[in-house]
C-alpha cells in the first residue's frame, strides 16, 4: 500500500489527529505512541531546523531532504507542507516529483503570494484563484501515484472573507485538489459553515496562539473535518522545556534535579532500536 493510499484509508474510516514531527526522532515517538499519521510543517522546519522565520526561505532540496529523514524513520504517512510550491506551475511540478520521491503521502500547497507569511499573522496576500488552480493542475499532472493526496490550503479568510475562502475551495477541488485546508478560521461557527459548504475531506489547523479556537477531535469530527492538525505543538513544548532546563543548569550548576524529567538512555536506545544495530554489526563480523 502506498503512503497516499494508507492516508486516504485512514480518513475514510474516521477523523484522525496528526501531530507535527520536528525531527526524525520525534517521528518515531509519534508512531510509538499510536498516532496514525504525521505532518512536516513549513513553519516548524524553517524555525526549528534552520533558525529562520516562516517567510519562504528554505529550498525544495532542503524540504525534500527533511521529508526523506522523516519517512525513513517512521512508517506513518507524512503530510508535507510545501508552502506555495516554490514558484509557478513548472516549479510545482518539480516540487511534487521531489516530495513524492522522498516518500510523502500528501503534499500541501497554499494560495499566498511570495513572500508568504504564517497563516495566523497579518500582512498576507493572495494569488488569483485561477493561478492557484493552474498550480493544482500542474501538481495533478506531476503525480505518479494517483493516491498521493493533494491538499489545497486557502488563506483567504484572513485576507478577504470566509465566503471568498469557500468559493476558492470549490474552484480548487475542480482543479484537482483532493482535500481542503481552510487556514485561520476564527470560530467554531466558521468551521461549521465551511464544512457545510465544501464536499471534500477537510483539514483543521489546531495550532496554538493563533486565530482559531482549539477544538477537540470529536468536535471537529462532528463538524465534518477529517484531520485535526497540531503542526508546531511538539516543537513549542520541547523549546519551553529546554528553556527551563537551561535556566536551572545555569542557576544550580548541575542538571541532577531534573533527571526524572528526562528520557533515559535505555528509553532512547529502545526508541531508535539500538540493539538491532549492534546485532547486525556483530553478524557482519562473524566468520562462518
Amino acid at each position: 500500500m502506498s503512503p497516499g493510499q494508507k492516508l486516504r484509508e485512514l480518513v475514510a474510516e474516521s477523523a484522525i489527529q496528526v501531530p507535527g514531527a520536528p525531527n526524525a526522532l520525534l517521528a518515531r515517538l509519534i508512531e510509538r505512541l499510536g498516532y496514525e499519521a504525521m505532518y512536516l510543517s513549513g513553519a516548524a522546519f524553517s524555525n526549528g531546523v534552520l533558525g529562520l522565520p516562516d517567510v519562504g526561505l528554505f529550498t525544495l532540496t532542503e524540504l525534500a531532504l527533511e521529508t526523506g529523514y522523516l519517512t525513513r524513520a517512521s512508517s506513518l504517512p507524512l503530510i508535507v507542507d510545501a508552502d506555495t510550491g516554490f514558484g509557478d506551475v513548472l516549479n510545482v511540478e518539480r516540487t511534487v516529483i521531489e516530495l513524492q520521491a522522498a516518500g510523502a503521502a500528501a503534499i500541501q500547497l497554499e494560495d499566498q503570494q511570495s513572500p508568504k507569511r504564517c497563516g495566523h499573522l497579518a500582512g498576507k496576500s493572495l494569488i488569483e484563484p485561477a493561478a492557484m488552480c493552474a498550480k493544482l493542475k500542474a501538481a495533478v499532472a506531476a503525480r505518479e501515484d494517483d493516491d498521493l493526496v493533494l491538499i489545497a490550503r486557502t488563506d483567504a479568510r484572513g485576507v478577504t472573507s470566509l465566503d471568498d475562502a469557500i468559493e476558492r475551495a470549490k474552484r480548487y477541488i475542480g482543479a484537482g485538489a483532493d482535500w481542503i485546508f481552510p487556514e485561520a478560521l476564527v470560530s467554531k461557527d466558521e468551521f461549521a459553515r465551511f464544512a457545510d459548504a465544501i464536499d471534500a475531506p477537510l483539514v483543521a489547523n489546531m495550532t496554538e496562539f493563533g486565530k482559531s479556537p482549539l477544538l477537540t477531535l470529536q468536535e471537529l469530527a462532528d463538524l465534518g473535518y477529517s484531520i485535526a492538525l497540531y503542526p508546531v505543538t511538539l516543537q513549542r513544548i520541547t523549546l519551553k522545556a529546554c528553556e527551563a532546563a537551561l535556566n536551572l543548569i545555569a542557576s544550580e550548576g548541575t542538571q541532577a534535579d531534573i533527571l526524572d524529567l528526562m528520557q533515559t538512555r535505555e528509553e532512547l536506545y529502545d526508541l531508535i532500536d539500538y540493539p538491532a544495530f549492534e546485532e547486525r554489526d556483530r553478524s557482519y563480523s562473524t566468520d562462518k
